[in-house]
């Protein structure tokens, strides 16, 4: 980071700021809960900066508990038999959230003896809370000083009548209660899925004296194109007569008479030579001094800031004269330790630290604002912010409709501009998250002109998600994102051939403005049980322990890594679809990933690569994640990703380069097999590469003859020592024909039960909609993992995790996988009943396992085989008889699966008899009876 300081010398280097005189009052208080008026004596004592939950001060959880939260009245847990043993006294275990030792909800009494210096005789005195939860008031020596009910921004109190030299008795009450205003019962300011409904106050905690003229606050507005910085500030003068004061910014001196009170003053001078642009590659830091003299009081401020200039041009987000792009994620405030904001600098410099190593510039903060340490990190390290006013007025609330939250949220975007407007990271605003009311749309656009003349610094929207209005200055849409809420099984990417082909223009070209695509992706991963020992703090994992137990009594214990690792390769797959489609979108803005790590409620949302504490998996690295979600990436578009050896493979390149321009960027493309043996390569035409996406770099194409074998291939393209990469397969043209020694049927009918009893061999080619519920007909399967939680989105499918395999077993020899689901098992998954198997024999060991949903942990197959007396049978869920002419994938793991039942290799080990088996299928009036 280069800092450039400016003093009053000729170099502007400034002298660093004279510390305020403070008294710091962390540490220990007396406490008292429960009175709605000041006690006249405390039986208890708590520490601050902390909360009553990390005291360990609350009531015990239990059914009664008044979670903070929508929670639908036929929620399982409630209702369910499996979770009764849950809801029992001492034994109180939810699957929603993250779990708190203790819970409060109420008033609850903060004091302490203060001792006020004699040197502050006369001064300004204010009292500084950095973060109450929520509201306050506060007495001096049993009277009232006032109250404050800013969620997400520092609470101050100017305690100057109230505080003379001697000691003083300070009590403060914290009121963690909704009142008159709402701001959303899943707003992250104070829903418990997330950080939770806390009681205390954290931060900084001190009372702190000034300068009978002082500065009340101060903002800074450099603007590199014209080489100004124009400072606005209001400056308090607390005595009763004018006065004249010399005011400095910088090394310029401006004389300026101040009335008794607020005083608005504006200045503008030349910024120093020398200052450069603020952004995620080069983030410059600089220093402004300003000061307020009379006599000899003297108030002197350091103000941090950088230069970056926001706009937009043809529709793209431009930053500093150039598009941008955002690589988001949706922070939503998971402290699982504390269940409050960290404070801590260490901590969002890890944070941050995670993030680029993914390859991400950008955060959103989702209905809260972080404390101001967090925007000091992200200065430092080129984190783009987006800052939402403490809402998600939905569900428990509306927004425009004459509420008290109406006026709430222009109070605290006030406010919370006021305490971090300068930090240049503080990029973005707006109300909050996906607001409703009718009337919330008039509300939004007075809101956006409102901030839109009232600060430049910044851009500013309506909310995240919608409406998208014309004053907006980028619109935040989850339109464009390869699975749309309720989208079940019709989304891209279960309904659609695979490919590489798609992006969103045809939408986004209905707006002006740029786009962010809202909380993309949603994708979720298998529970990382050996996370649970890491909630050493407030909160317990007991939600992951209510979903090992159900594996283990459905004896899949031994499988929980397996489908970790599994489930997070089809996850990490689903996630670079989505980024690829945004960054293959012409001017597109961005995204926000819901997200890169873990959301711990709403029904337990796993959808991060990292989880709660910013750790990996296991199944994916940052250096993996940064080949597809980068500054610069390469990318290929292609019709299909399964093909037959006799055609040609074609793909059109293409760069997204939101880093610099390149001069004759070197592009070359290799493919490979799955060991790693070189087939293919070549080099494309050198090209200058501008800032900016859809950039069209050349294409591939050769034919495919060369392949005899069924294969699954991978091409890598790399532009400038940046590569990206995909699999495609290729199979061997055959025709679909008939076999003597196997019967194959989607019907075990008389026919096939002949074939059994003499000892032959038959494949059993179910399909969807084929099995009963019984045995696993009411899971629907789909090919992606599953959208945010099954419990939360009324169990919209898919409700499964992909597949799970051994891809060295026999009957793979002629299907190439790798152990978990890619493209080529797209078809199958589409066309696939899941079977529950252990309902026909608790032995059977499946070829392919399907991973079902956490919540149930069912012992799942696509394909498994047994002897049904001297026969032997292969069961697949999985349609491999219709349209195959047309199904690639299909016809070619029928294939495998023939040649495996052919071979000596074919031995079921597991017995089960005929009825067992016909149990399987849904009673339905016209079975088909084909045969193959």
């Amino acid at each position: 980071m280069k800092r450039i300081a400016l003093t009053l010398s000729l170099c502007w280097l400034f002298i660093s700021i004279h510390a305020q005189k403070s008294i710091d009052l962390s540490g220990r208080w007396q406490f008292h809960e429960g009175s709605e008026e000041l006690p006249a004596q405390f039986d208890d004592a708590i520490q601050l900066p902390g909360s009553m939950l990390t005291n360990g001060k609350g009531d015990e959880i239990s059914l009664q508990t008044p979670w903070m939260m929508q929670i639908d009245e036929h929620n399982p847990y409630y209702h369910g038999t499996f979770y009764a043993k849950y809801r029992q006294p001492g034994n109180i275990k939810v699957p929603f959230i993250l779990q708190p030792e203790k819970y409060y909800v109420g008033p609850a009494w903060y004091q302490r003896i203060v001792e006020i210096p004699k040197a502050w005789k006369g001064q300004i005195i204010k009292l500084n809370l950095e973060r109450a939860h929520w509201k306050t008031v506060v007495y001096v020596d049993g009277k009232n000083a006032g109250t404050n009910n800013r969620l997400c921004a520092p609470q101050e109190y100017d305690l100057s009548d109230c505080l003379t030299p001697g000691r003083h008795t300070l009590s403060i009450l914290v009121d963690n209660r909704i009142h008159d205003v709402d701001p959303g019962e899943n707003g992250h300011s104070i829903s418990d899925n997330t950080q939770g409904l806390w009681n205390g106050i954290v931060g900084n905690i001190s009372l702190k004296a000034y300068p009978r003229v002082c500065f009340d606050r101060i903002d800074v507005y450099p603007l590199l194109s014209a080489h100004t910085i124009t400072v606005k500030m209001n400056v308090t003068n607390a005595g009763k007569k004018v006065k004249n004061a010399d005011l400095q910014i910088g090394d310029q001196h401006f004389q300026q008479v101040l009335s008794p009170g607020n005083n608005h003053i504006e200045k503008t001078i030349t910024m120093p030579e020398g200052v450069k642009y603020w952004d995620e590659f080069h983030p410059n830091l600089y220093k402004l001094s300003v000061a307020v003299s009379v006599k000899k009081e003297r108030d002197e401020r350091m103000i941090n800031y950088g230069c970056r200039e926001w706009g937009h041009q043809d529709g793209a987000l431009t930053l500093n004269g150039h598009p941008v792009f955002m690589r988001g994620n949706v922070d939503c405030c998971t402290f699982p330790l504390t269940g409050y904001p960290s404070f801590d600098k260490s901590y969002w410099q890890r944070v941050f630290s995670v993030y680029k190593n993914y390859g991400l510039n950008h955060v959103r903060f989702h209905s809260w604002c972080p404390p101001d340490i967090a925007f000091e990190v992200a200065d430092e390290m080129g984190i783009y912010c987006y800052v939402e006013c403490s809402s998600w007025a939905n569900q428990s609330t509306t927004l425009g409709d004459g509420k008290p939250i109406d006026d709430f949220i222009y109070q605290e975007s006030e406010a919370i501009v006021k305490a971090y407007g300068n930090h240049p990271s503080f990029c973005m605003m707006s109300y909050g998250n996906e607001p409703g009311g009718e009337n919330c749309t008039a509300y939004l656009r007075k809101f956006v002109t409102y901030w839109k003349s009232k600060d430049n610094r910044r851009i500013y929207t309506t909310a995240a998600g919608w409406p998208n209005i014309e004053e907006s200055d980028w619109l935040s849409d989850s339109h464009p994102r390869i699975q749309l809420w309720g989208a079940g099984l019709k989304s891209i990417i279960n309904s659609q051939e695979p490919s590489t082909r798609y992006d969103w223009s045809s939408y986004t070209s209905k707006f002006r403005q740029p786009m962010i695509s809202h909380e993309i992706g949603q994708w979720c991963v298998y529970p990382r049980f050996e996370e649970i020992k890491k909630y050493t703090g407030a909160f317990k994992a007991h939600n992951f322990e209510i979903f090992q137990d159900r594996l283990r009594e459905n004896h899949l214990l031994q499988y929980a890594d397996s489908f970790l690792l599994a489930s997070g390769k089809l996850q990490v797959l689903c996630y670079k679809a989505d980024i690829e489609a945004a960054l293959r979108t012409k001017n597109f803005g961005g995204f926000e990933l819901l997200g890169l790590n873990d959301f711990p409620g709403q029904g337990t949302a796993l959808t991060g690569v990292v989880d709660v504490f910013w750790d990996d998996k296991g199944y994916v690295t940052g250096k993996e994640y940064r080949r597809f979600c980068n500054s610069l990436v390469p990318l290929a578009r292609m019709d299909k990703l399964v093909f037959n050896n006799d055609e040609l493979f074609r793909a059109s390149i293409e760069i997204a380069d939101y880093q610099e321009p390149i001069h004759g960027a070197q592009v070359s493309w290799m493919v490979k097999d799955q060991a790693g043996k070189h087939l293919k390569s070549g080099k494309l035409d050198p090209k200058d590469i501008k800032i900016g996406n859809c950039q069209q770099i050349g294409n591939i194409e050769f034919p495919l003859d060369f392949v005899t074998t069924p294969q699954q291939l991978n091409l890598e393209v790399t532009i400038n020592g940046r590569s990206n990469d995909w699999n495609f397969w290729v199979y061997p043209q055959h025709k679909v024909q008939a076999r003597r020694d196997i019967l194959i049927t989607d019907t075990l009918d008389a026919q096939a039960i002949r074939v059994l009893h003499q000892g032959g061999k038959v494949l059993l080619s179910l399909g969807r909609g084929r099995v009963s519920k019984e045995y696993g007909g009411d899971v629907v399967v789909g090919f992606s993992s599953i959208f945010w939680n099954t419990l939360w989105t009324n169990h919209c499918p898919p409700h499964t995790l992909g597949i799970l395999c051994d891809p060295n077993h026999p009957a793979f020899k002629e299907f190439p996988t790798t152990y978990h689901s890619d493209y080529q098992w797209q078809d199958a998954m589409s066309h696939s009943d899941a079977i529950r198997y252990d309902k026909i024999s608790k032995d059977i060991r499946p070829i392919v396992r399907i991973i079902d949903d956490w919540f149930t942990a069912r012992p799942l197959a696509m394909v498994f085989e047994v002897k049904v007396g001297k026969g032997s049978i292969i069961v697949s869920g999985a349609d491999l008889m219709n349209d195959l002419e047309k199904r690639t994938s299909a016809r070619q793991l029928r294939k495998s699966l023939i040649d495996y039942m052919s071979s000596t290799n074919f031995k079921p080990a597991v017995s089960v008899e005929i009825d067992t088996l016909q149990k399987l299928f849904l009673n339905i009036q016209n079975p088909t009876n084909k045969k193959d």
